[in-house]
């Protein structure tokens, strides 16, 4: 999913997503399901803005997606600040009937979570919801990610328990990446790797490891 190609222009609908991202049936299917509850559940909660809505399956599905090709392997992933469930969510309907798979959620607020707990129900998700910091809960995992969470040099440390468990981080982030990672270091040592997003010209996919205070 990370072909040039791909950026010429947005996933336009469910059926350009399951071409691209190679989706089954019942996976768009899910996916279809989440974006009606979350039709509903924002008019009374504002999850994320009513604009963006418009643009589910590129802006919010197919960038949340295109994680799991930057881990194949990944079975255990967490999600923190996990919001309105980007990248989470998807990420947990994708890996659904994947043996040992499981996608933790981990927000702070109460009203997402409402929402979280509520849509892993609903679609039978292999995800779990922790109502908590992200740096007071410490669960070990593959990958760690987040989107549109905070500056890295802050992000670095709601990651740094999972990261000290050897979790792999894969943030989606902007264009200005390399200006957060240029801050981040003045008080983190880490190694990293940056690639193109599938779904935005503008995105970035920062890639983290080996995590250490500067």
């Amino acid at each position: 999913m990370s072909d040039a190609a791909q950026l010429e222009a947005p996933v336009r609908d469910a059926a350009d997503f399951a071409a691209r991202a190679g989706a089954s049936a019942e996976q768009v299917a899910d996916l279809e399901r989440l974006r009606e509850m979350l039709v509903d559940w924002n008019a009374r909660m504002n999850l994320v803005s009513a604009a963006s809505l418009d643009d589910y399956w590129s802006r919010h599905v197919f960038d949340s997606a295109q994680l799991l090709a930057h881990a194949p392997q990944a079975r255990i992933w967490v999600d923190i600040g996990a919001g309105a469930g980007f990248p989470g969510l998807v990420l947990a309907i994708l890996l659904k009937g994947v043996r040992g798979a499981k996608v933790h959620l981990v927000e702070s607020r109460a009203k997402p979570c409402r929402f979280l707990e509520a849509a892993a129900d609903a679609l039978a998700l292999p995800a779990e919801v922790h109502n908590a910091r992200a740096e007071d809960i410490s669960l070990k995992a593959d990958v760690v990610t987040a989107r549109a969470v905070a500056p890295l040099v802050k992000l670095l440390g709601f990651a740094r328990p999972y990261l000290a468990k050897r979790a792999t981080g894969l943030f989606l982030k902007s264009e200005g990446v390399e200006a957060e990672i240029a801050e981040a270091r003045k008080a983190w040592r880490f190694t990293y790797d940056v690639s193109p997003s599938a779904s935005d010209s503008r995105g970035r996919i920062l890639k983290v490891e080996g995590l250490a205070r500067g």
